[in-house]
């Protein structure tokens, strides 16, 4: 690079800096940047509160609450991957979506749950059900029914409803003519349905009819039949977009509840985490990002300030990105953030510390810096893409906040690689164009004798033994003392809703400092979600379940604090907002994402034993962060699950930095060389790359800790504890695994 084009290039990075700054904070017109445009979720924001009650007598069975619970989940979802659907008493559903405000406009597109019918087209009297109708010329057609519904089921025309859908989604396939791709809406039939729509399907097909989809008082969709379906697997097939298939889809999985429901209320809340969760995390986030320049210029020197300009593009990027992208952020969200800043700053760190290395052996600061960037690449990669290969599946088969931790999380990774890979080199380059080539602005690496960590790899087996084992020991304790293994928050067991009228219109401040603690004083516990509805002094209060005595003595506390009138405060029992079906789709997920990451770094190291090493860390990852929550009875709720995914995702990058450096050692390593000397030497020479990756990532959750409110606390412990044993597990455990592995597991090559 020539001065000329270097200086050129230094000023356009500043500008740009200036120009993203302005992009994200007062925009342009100065009425607010990117920033303030991201969606929130419904703890950052609030949103619209929508209470369903089911239709008919009796109490609906519990079977039948969560099966449409768990559908309305997913129809919500469309709105916002952060939607909450819970139960509440004993025949009402709460549904909570993010970032919205008319609650109208949500119940129109809702539609009215359970009433969804597949009809026949021609009746058995040779009538006509329904007919296709023309919108006018140049606005296509529609279908019309020719009958009165109810006089449809009671004729037996109606040849199938909703329930017998098992599932609905939107998907695509190749047409076998034109070999192009188009979206179809595949269905999914129950045992019953299955048979019921083998029969229709049956005398439609034969007739050369169509089935027509009936939902909420009109057609929305009547495919021809162009098969007898008799495994209760179908496809619609038609002109669609992807959003329009999936519409249809969730259009029929909304309709498949088997519980009719109807609008009890509506409402606007407010965020549950409080009006201080933001502005702590967003100084926290400042505080963090402070501490690392000048931690990266100190020890880094020119590199240092160099990454420390990357990384504030980075940071202005992926604000403006997950604007653009109009992707809900949440604070596990914000786990994704922290996560893939740690990432940024490693992959810098693995670039430097090579660069540190060449310019050990006698090489220019030019060639060490062109070798650093080029030996760096296959660990920034590799690291970057298992913790990708996760957040793609944590997005496909994840459900609520675990799609916003793995947009977050995806985002932040691409854009830390093309920080790290393309910006930082570029400002380097530039820097040494314009003269900044001695060594002193870069440092030399010293040479270090290898440590002997795999001499100590018995006893740090029993360390980490004992502390898994003393997780399983607390949980059992607490189990036997009937106060539940884990201290699991409303989000996992439910609670008891509190909502109180005030007397007056109090201010969120004054609800988080004055009526807050008031509360958590009854209960003991932390975990209070707090929601204003807009326009009334009502507050609504969620907890862990209280007690009757409990309710009694919070009442009265209110009564006595506040001046409320005791009438006019009202509990219900709400359910969890975790179902046990997101809890397994949770599971399936990270199994599947783990499976994978083992079969990428079996392919790129070409030794399975390395990939089994490395999800074997992983678990002892999990175990012993499993263990401080029951040893500590830190809250389990929500942010839980993303807690353990930013550790699975941290841990497994550093691990494969240091087996990256294995395998390159192994190239050059003799048959009278010791192996185990060349892992000790491999891990000795990422040695200072893992302690300082865990160090700015630590100290960016330490500042949300510091700084947080008391639900943000309760995140961010455990995951520094995570940050912790993930450096540990990858240090100390990884390797140590891999040569016991090595030992009673030979492979072909080696025999």
């Amino acid at each position: 690079m020539k001065k000329v084009t270097a200086v050129i290039t230094l000023i356009v990075l500043v500008a740009l800096l200036a120009v993203f700054g302005i992009t994200c904070t007062t925009g342009f017109t100065g009425e607010g940047g990117a920033a303030k445009d991201i969606p929130l979720g419904l703890d950052l924001e609030g949103g619209v509160s929508i209470t369903y009650k089911v239709v008919g007598d009796g109490n609906p069975s519990k079977e039948d609450m969560s099966d449409t619970i768990y559908k309305l989940q997913q129809r919500v979802s469309g709105y916002s991957t952060e939607s909450v659907v819970y139960q509440e008493g004993s025949d009402r559903i709460n549904i909570e979506i993010p970032g919205v405000t008319d609650a109208n406009e949500i119940l129109e597109e809702l539609g009215k749950p359970g009433q969804l019918y597949f009809i026949r087209e021609t009746a058995e009297d040779g009538s006509k059900n329904y007919q296709m109708v023309s919108l006018g010329e140049g606005f296509g057609y529609t279908y019309m029914l020719s009958k009165d519904i109810e006089d449809l089921i009671s004729t037996g025309d109606v040849v199938l409803n909703g329930t017998d859908v098992k599932t609905a989604q939107a998907g695509s396939i190749q047409d076998q003519m034109t070999k192009n791709n188009e979206f179809v809406v595949s269905l999914s039939m129950t045992e019953e349905g299955t048979k019921k729509f083998a029969d229709a399907t049956t005398k439609a097909f034969a007739a050369g009819e169509s089935i027509a989809i009936y939902y909420d008082g009109q057609i929305v969709s009547a495919p021809r039949v162009n098969a007898a379906i008799t495994d209760g697997q179908a496809q619609i097939t038609g002109s669609f977009t992807y959003e329009e298939a999936e519409h249809l889809a969730s259009t029929i999985r909304i309709g498949g509840l088997k519980l009719e429901l109807e609008e009890l209320h509506s409402k606007i809340v407010g965020a549950q985490l409080g009006t201080d969760a933001i502005s702590t995390s967003l100084k926290a986030g400042l505080i963090g990002f402070i501490l690392i320049v000048v931690f990266m210029i100190v020890v880094y020197r020119v590199a240092g300030f160099a990454a420390s300009l990357a990384l504030a593009l980075y940071a202005e990027l992926i604000i403006i990105l997950l604007d653009a992208f109009e992707i809900t952020l949440t604070l596990p969200g914000i786990a994704g953030i922290i996560l893939s800043i740690g990432m940024a700053v490693d992959a810098n760190v693995i670039i430097f510390a090579r660069v540190r290395e060449e310019l050990a052996k006698g090489k220019t600061v030019d060639s060490s810096v062109d070798i650093g960037f080029k030996k760096a690449r296959s660990a920034i990669l590799d690291g970057n893409i298992t913790t990708l290969i996760a957040a793609a599946v944590l997005g496909v088969l994840g459900t609520g906040s675990i799609k916003g931790f793995a947009a977050t999380l995806a985002l932040g990774i691409i854009l830390s690689m093309f920080t790290a890979m393309v910006i930082t080199r570029l400002i380097m380059k530039a820097f040494l164009a314009i003269g900044l080539k001695s060594e002193k602005l870069y440092g030399v690496a010293k040479e270090r004798k290898p440590i002997g960590f795999l001499g100590k790899k018995n006893l740090f087996f029993i360390i980490s033994g004992a502390a898994i084992l003393a997780g399983f020991i607390f949980m059992a304790i607490n189990a036997g003392r009937g106060v539940r293994a884990l201290n699991y928050s409303l989000d996992f067991v439910g609670g008891t809703s509190t909502e109180i009228t005030f007397n007056e219109d109090l201010s969120l401040a004054d609800i988080d400092s004055k009526v807050v603690p008031l509360i958590e004083k009854v209960t003991g516990d932390g975990n209070v979600q707090s929601q204003k509805i807009e326009g009334t002094n009502n507050v609504i209060f969620k907890t862990r379940s209280l007690s009757p005595d409990e309710r009694t003595k919070l009442a009265d506390d209110l009564v006595e604090n506040f001046g409320v009138d005791a009438d006019n405060i009202t509990s219900e029992t709400i359910s969890s907002t975790i179902s046990s079906e997101m809890k397994l789709d949770a599971v399936i997920a990270v199994v599947v994402a783990s499976l994978l990451m083992l079969a990428y770094i079996w392919i790129r190291f070409k030794d399975v034993r390395f990939g089994c090493s490395s999800v074997l860390a992983l678990i002892h990852d999990v175990l012993v962060v499993l263990a401080f929550y029951a040893i500590a009875r830190v809250s389990v709720g929500s942010t839980f699950i993303a807690c353990m995914l930013t550790i699975v995702g941290y841990s497994i990058n550093a691990t494969i930095v240091i087996f990256d450096r294995i395998r390159e050692n192994a190239q050059y390593i003799s048959r009278k060389d010791s192996y185990e000397e060349m892992v000790n030497n491999s891990i000795t020479q990422t040695l200072s790359r893992s302690v300082f990756t865990s160090l700015t990532t630590f100290i960016m959750v330490a500042a949300l800790y510091v700084l947080g409110v008391t639900s943000i606390k309760e995140f961010a412990l455990p995951l520094m504890v995570g940050i912790l044993c993930g450096t540990y597990s990858s240090i100390c455990l990884a390797s140590a695994i891999y040569m016991v592995l090595r030992k009673v597991w030979k492979i072909k090559k080696e025999s």
